[in-house]
């Protein structure tokens, strides 16, 4: 009997050691660049390409992966568009993605539909890695939850309130609509899709914050306990690869607790969130570089998610990453005579330009933002005005239908 206990002893041993070291085998592995980039090139999806659609676009494009995906109606927005969820893979980690929230913010809209075209495909170099998602997760995407404020490209819905301020008192039927789809789904990872304003900076750089990121804090205290530290874990990982594409513009939002926030909320109620936040980046105003980053993050990070490979980052690589600020501006001019009194006096002007939401599409308007010194400022554009005069510009006395028949 001893020897008996003794080999079966001796055979557990080596079988747990064997077993050890198949998974360490299979731990997480870095997704280079390349191929991230590859796949995004590969499947990107051809009828989005700019940032303002509506919601009847993406209703062909939900049906078109009715067979991968499995499509539901969660309810409807204030003016009776639906609302619908896609669910893919069969794993045991659950991962929620929700976008448009806000209206006018549609980049990672974009992505995720790139991102349905990859994961429904087969047959190519991508396989393992699809099958890799497929068996360890189970995802469930809301691609626009605020489609009122989609059509008319605005940030609100139609009851002009602030979705992302609603997750308590759930005033709007867009909020009853996600608090209820988290709490059916019980996701242990949450990511919170946002477009953020072109002006944000890593702080005190003129370079533009092209994405920045997030572990919302749960509480004032903005303590971290398990479900926080793995949303940060996760975010150091994407900075990683944030870092080999955009070096220098990856910001991180203040994490003070906002009680009314989804965001915040959605982390205290058990999800580890990730909020992701589109920003500007040089020469591309539809945001189509920003949407291959989405793509490209979002992949990197749901891999990470089924490996696990979260865990080799630290909390304080995610405090690393540089603050956000909010000190870019179109154009400054520094040092124009402005003249008060019978007195000139050296005023540097910082001017920024606003979207306008028209029949057309929209118009670009400009304005001066402030003024006086603007050094802490940083412009995409700057003119030394050092020795010239403001002067009030004249008005044309009548109206003419073009400049080019009044020359």
């Amino acid at each position: 009997m001893k020897i008996s206990i003794h080999v079966y002893f001796l055979f557990f041993t080596v079988f747990f050691a064997t077993s050890c070291k198949i998974q360490a085998q299979i731990v997480y592995e870095k997704l280079p660049a390349a191929r991230l980039e590859a796949a995004f090139e590969k499947y990107r999806d051809p009828s989005i390409t700019q940032r303002r659609f509506k919601h009847a676009d993406i209703q062909v494009l939900i049906q078109k992966h009715s067979t991968a995906f499995q499509i539901e109606k969660l309810g409807e927005s204030v003016e009776g568009k639906s609302i619908s969820s896609m669910t893919w893979g069969n794993g045991k980690t659950k991962v929620m993605l929700w976008s448009q929230m806000h209206g006018n913010e549609s980049t990672a809209t974009m992505a995720l539909f790139d991102l349905f075209n990859f994961l429904e495909a087969s047959g190519d170099e991508h396989d393992d890695l699809r099958n890799l998602l497929k068996s360890s997760l189970n995802l469930k995407f809301i691609p626009m939850l605020n489609p009122d404020g989609a059509d008319a490209f605005k940030r609100r819905n139609n009851l002009d309130i602030d979705l992302n301020r609603d997750a308590i008192s759930q005033i709007s039927p867009e909020a009853v609509i996600l608090k209820k789809a988290r709490d059916d789904f019980e996701p242990e990872f949450g990511f919170n899709l946002h477009d953020q304003q072109i002006y944000y900076n890593v702080v005190n750089t003129p370079k533009q914050a092209t994405i920045s990121l997030l572990a919302p804090a749960y509480n004032y205290e903005t303590e971290i306990n398990e479900v926080r530290g793995r949303a940060m874990q996760t975010i150091a990982g994407m900075n990683e690869l944030l870092q080999e594409l955009i070096p220098g513009q990856v910001g991180k939002y203040d994490d003070a607790f906002e009680p009314r926030a989804f965001g915040d909320n959605i982390q205290k109620w058990g999800t580890s969130t990730i909020l992701i936040e589109s920003g500007g980046y040089l020469g591309d105003p539809e945001k189509q570089y920003i949407r291959k980053i989405n793509f490209m993050i979002i992949l990197n990070a749901l891999h990470q998610i089924a490996t696990k490979g979260y865990e080799k980052y630290t909390t304080e690589q995610y405090f690393a990453i540089p603050d956000n600020g909010f000190q870019l501006m179109d154009l400054i001019i520094n040092e124009m005579q402005v003249k008060v009194n019978d007195k000139w006096f050296p005023v540097d002007l910082a001017i920024r330009r606003r979207e306008t939401e028209n029949e057309a599409g929209y118009f670009m308007s400009g304005a001066v933002e402030d003024l006086g010194d603007m050094q802490v400022f940083y412009g995409f554009e700057t003119l030394d005005a050092t020795g010239l005069q403001y002067r009030e510009g004249k008005v044309y006395p009548t109206a003419f239908e073009s400049a080019e028949k009044n020359l």
